[in-house]
């Protein structure tokens, strides 16, 4: 990865390969500068890696532009030939694996395993996506008046404004860029500031694959307001899709309400995570570290509240503070890391409150607690028992290493407290009992229900949550239908 002059350049020979980065944005299939840049920082060291395009509003601008006049000859290619170019995106993606990998690393802070993993599920995405472009069908409907047919068909919605987060910033946007290139649609992609080097590394994937100049575009920027103000009231946009903090999403809903846009948003989590007496306390364990514990635990599906129903509270609260005292916190380059920081300082800060209102409520620190005496922006992996309501973790999603145990008594009871929260992504319980698991996923109030398993996100299930966590699906066959518009056609022939 050959990286702007004066940065460090970080890894092994694999980064000086076909993704040599510059930094630059991609505005009309042209890399661009930018008057001014910004740094991209390490957050397991703290060094900077790479040195990055900071983008104004009129780049921003122009960037429409390009897209809005790509999108005609787009929108009119063959549906197997979006496909192609999506089957070679996904492809040079699994060609490139390592190389990203490392991108995603050296930005995100991820363990190794982690990040490939990140890697392959986006890839899914390209691939899923470019089988989908010739299924986007439509349908002929029983005429209304005689001599009259009526047909519907999909057509692209038009040019789309992706805003992606930096905790999965290549699995977020390839989710976004595979239904919307399938479609017919262009794109203009806003990255993170913290992690826009995947984007551009996509945007290279795009470039060598033989996406035409103008049809996807990237914005990279320390000012997000005023690039999603562009989006947002531009007329040519008209879509929006948004993954992030639920506050973002509600302003960017409301700025899209002038131009009246599509919005498509994934926005908080808040995930239950249920243990009943009857479970099976090994899968319960094995499963809650794959949904707390991932993405350095950083996830918006990742489990935030553990309710644990008293008969078998002790025990499992000692099974878990057992297992994550033997996770391997470190820098991704160390050997058998498993978890690595949290993203950046005021993420960490964040973590140092919530552990105070804790203690300072009586909670118990079973395990860790404090940053770690190392470069970067480590906390350790913490397990806080005897959380209750009162507290802030018992209420807020904490997005970071931070598990807080709760005990419950009865079914009931615990439905209610987990229903209890204006976010309804997903949830996970654990039980043998055939009939609960039944009430259970029928009570909770989320998009996304998990049964004895903390892993729900698939490439082929739709992938979205209720109440104020999402507005609209991403993934499976219904990911194409937030970039479309159903055209209505009825047609006298007597």
């Amino acid at each position: 990865m050959l990286l702007s002059r004066g940065a460090r350049a970080l890894g092994s020979s694999a980064l000086s390969g076909a993704l040599a980065l510059s930094g630059d944005a991609l505005v009309g299939g042209e890399w661009v500068r930018g008057s001014a840049r910004f740094d991209v920082v390490d957050p397991g060291n703290g060094a900077v890696v790479a040195s990055v395009a900071d983008l104004d509003a009129d780049d921003c601008t122009r960037a429409v532009e390009a897209a809005q006049t790509a999108l005609g000859p787009w929108r009119r290619t063959l549906a197997k030939e979006r496909g192609d170019v999506l089957r070679r995106m996904y492809e040079l993606h699994m060609e490139h694996l390592d190389e990203l990998t490392e991108i995603l690393c050296m930005e995100s802070g991820k363990a190794t395993a982690d990040a490939r993993g990140e890697i392959i599920y986006g890839a899914s995405f390209l691939e899923w996506f470019a089988e989908e472009a010739r299924r986007m069908y439509g349908d002929t409907v029983p005429e209304a008046v005689p001599g009259r047919k009526i047909l519907t068909y999909r057509e692209p919605v038009g040019v789309c404004g992706l805003i992606v987060p930096w905790n999965f910033p290549n699995a977020m946007l390839t989710r976004k860029i595979g239904p919307a290139l399938a479609a017919g649609c262009s794109v203009v992609c806003k990255p993170a500031q913290d992690t826009p080097l995947s984007t551009l590394a996509i945007a290279k994937i795009g470039e060598l694959a033989g996406v035409p100049p103008g049809v996807l575009n990237v914005v990279t920027s320390t000012n997000s307001s005023g690039i999603g103000g562009v989006l947002t009231s531009d007329p040519r946009v008209r879509k929006i899709s948004f993954t992030g903090s639920t506050k973002i999403g509600k302003m960017l809903m409301r700025q899209c309400a002038d131009t009246v846009k599509r919005v498509s948003l994934e926005l908080g989590g808040n995930a239950p995570f249920i243990v009943f007496d009857d479970a099976d306390l090994d899968v319960a364990l094995e499963q809650f570290m794959t949904a707390k514990w991932r993405s350095n635990a950083q996830a918006c599906v990742a489990a935030n509240f553990i309710y644990v129903q008293s008969g078998v509270y002790d025990k499992f609260s000692s099974m878990v503070v057992d297992r994550v005292s033997k996770m391997k916190v470190g820098h991704y380059t160390e050997p058998g890391v498993d978890f690595g920081p949290v993203i950046n300082k005021s993420q960490l800060d964040m973590m140092h409150e919530f552990v105070e209102d804790a203690r300072e409520k009586d909670a118990k620190i079973l395990l860790g607690g404090k940053q770690m005496d190392r470069p970067g922006t480590f906390f350790e992996p913490t397990v806080v028992g005897d959380v209750t309501d009162a507290m802030r973790l018992g209420r807020e999603e904490v997005f970071g290493p931070i598990a807080p145990l709760i005990k419950f008594d009865t079914e009931e009871e615990v439905l209610e407290r987990a229903n209890a929260t204006e976010a309804g992504l997903a949830a996970y319980f654990f039980t043998e009992n055939a009939k609960r698991t039944w009430r259970m996923s029928q009570g909770l109030e989320s998009g996304m229900v998990g049964v004895n398993t903390g892993l729900v996100s698939t490439t082929v299930a739709p992938f979205g949550g209720v109440k104020q966590s999402s507005l609209g699906r991403e993934g499976s066959k219904y990911g194409l239908d937030d970039y479309t518009n159903l055209k209505y056609i009825a047609m006298q022939i007597e």
